[in-house]
């Protein structure tokens, strides 16, 4: 099933298919391993819905729910 990021939900993984930000933030993402083919899980959403924790590469990361939705991902 492919989806935003934001659309995750927690506990359940997927592979990142593409990201389509502006340049600079693509490139940040990038920098912090959020590229074509890596698997991300869902850690947790915030009471709010914002910011969301993923799992990746190791680590955890926080991220933006604007910048989520800009990071397709096929859920598993």
């Amino acid at each position: 099933m492919i989806m935003g990021l934001d659309q995750l939900a927690p506990g359940r993984s997927a592979r990142v298919v593409r990201v389509t930000a502006a340049e600079a933030l693509r490139r940040r993402l990038a920098e912090m391993g959020v590229i074509r083919g890596t698997h991300v899980r869902m850690e947790r959403v915030a009471p709010f819905g914002d910011p969301l924790e993923i799992r990746l590469r190791g680590y955890r990361l926080s991220l933006r729910i604007e910048e989520a939705r800009m990071v397709t991902v096929e859920a598993r």
